[in-house]
């Protein structure tokens, strides 16, 4: 047997596993890197996390990924260049934490790495009837693992589409396995760059399981923020869209791509909604001439609208419910409070309400997906009416 085979062996039956779980979306603000310690598999997954970091990117990794990302033209070699680099940068990242946190790699049985999605076109979005879904994510898992001299899991998405999924949105997995109740009705919120949810039924069954993406959540309002505010990443506090006033006819015009008339589930990125989309909505409703202010107040509340009708359609035929919200959306003052007023008899909280922190819950969600590659398979959750294949995913670098 080969020493890696078998320390995999031997990593399948330790009682509990120190997962590293990382996660970099498309807001490009930072690496989350969420140290948890997991035993268990399937239903019975229990997860303690340990320690929580978000790594802020600098202005290098920015732009490098901006040069990319999203883009249907974009430089070869650049974009080449951009695998191993972006996993050299992440493991410089998980070397300064662990030092920070007076651990070594020795202490960590594994890495699971989401990379960082630079391209993302199911083929309802590039309407090629010969080609299927795609994805691309970089961040090589052997330059990671390599460079930590840790054993790594990433590129976790390819087995969804190989299986007939998108590749989106892999929340579902970790959301059914860890958030599951038998005394409640679930919906699981993360607002990051796009906004995502699960539907989870207190009678645990997996058939009545579904997650979807919704629609923008912060990356209009991100990539606004970051065109027209010199310094500034974010509308931090909502402070320009609070200043503004919504615009009802932009408003419309944003409303009107046909991603929001699909049937649930679907998938989606910042290749349709971006900078080129509100120029656009500007173009037809005839309202080039708003505020800045104007505009972050009329994109927060495209974002909270249509998060608002997503979830009023999900529940429309079913019983109470609880939200737990996840992401950097729940940061946002106004954009909450617009889904909370729109939702007056839902109770809405973090998933801080279950233990786990709400920046943190993506990278830990995917350390969850590490823990069943390695030791879980027991228990098969899938369900294919809504597009959630029962597969293991995630590809195994070594560190030698």
């Amino acid at each position: 047997m080969h020493s890696h085979i078998k320390r995999l062996y031997t990593l399948a039956g330790k009682p509990s596993r120190c997962i590293i779980g990382l996660m970099s979306g498309t807001s490009l603000d930072g690496l989350d890197v969420a140290l948890c310690q997991l035993s268990g598999d399937g239903l019975d997954t229990k997860v303690e996390l340990l320690h929580f970091a978000t790594v802020d990117y600098d202005d290098s990794y920015k732009q490098r990924v901006k040069a990319v990302f999203a883009k249907r033209e974009v430089d070869l070699q650049a974009l080449t260049l951009l695998n191993p680099w972006i996993a050299l940068q992440h493991g410089r990242m998980i070397n300064q934490c662990l030092a920070a946190w007076q651990l070594t790699a020795a202490d960590i049985d594994l890495i699971a790495s989401h990379g960082q999605t630079v391209y993302h076109c199911p083929k309802r979005q590039h309407q090629l009837q010969d080609e299927g879904n795609a994805t691309l994510q970089l961040g090589d898992g052997d330059h990671l693992a390599v460079v930590t001299g840790i054993t790594t899991i990433s590129d976790f998405r390819q087995k969804h589409i190989a299986a007939g999924g998108e590749g989106a949105p892999l929340a579902v997995y970790g959301d059914y396995l860890l958030f599951s109740s038998k005394t409640e009705n679930r919906i699981m919120l993360n607002i990051g760059g796009i906004a995502n949810f699960t539907w989870l039924e207190q009678t645990l069954d997996a058939e009545a399981v579904f997650s979807s993406d919704i629609g923008p959540g912060n990356t209009m309002m991100d990539a606004y923020i970051q065109r027209h505010v010199i310094g500034q990443h974010y509308d931090t506090d909502a402070k320009l869209a609070k200043a503004g006033v919504v615009s009802e006819h932009l408003l419309l015009a944003l409303k009107q791509d046909g991603f929001f008339a699909l049937n649930f589930p679907k998938t989606t990125g910042p290749e349709v909604f971006n900078l080129v989309y509100l120029q656009r909505a500007q173009q037809i409703s005839g309202t080039t001439h708003l505020s800045h202010a104007d505009v972050m107040a009329t994109l927060n509340r495209f974002s909270a609208d249509m998060i608002i009708a997503a979830i009023q359609h999900i529940t429309a035929a079913r019983d109470q419910f609880t939200i737990y919200a996840s992401g950097g959306g729940i940061h946002n003052p106004l954009l909450m409070a617009h889904i909370q007023a729109a939702l007056p008899d839902v109770v809405i909280k973090s998933t801080a309400d279950l233990a786990i922190n709400p920046d943190a819950k993506e990278a830990v969600l995917f350390a969850i997906l590490a823990n069943e590659c390695v030791a879980g398979g027991k228990q098969n959750f899938s369900n294919a009416r809504e597009g959630i294949p029962g597969v293991t995913m995630g590809k195994i670098s070594f560190a030698d």
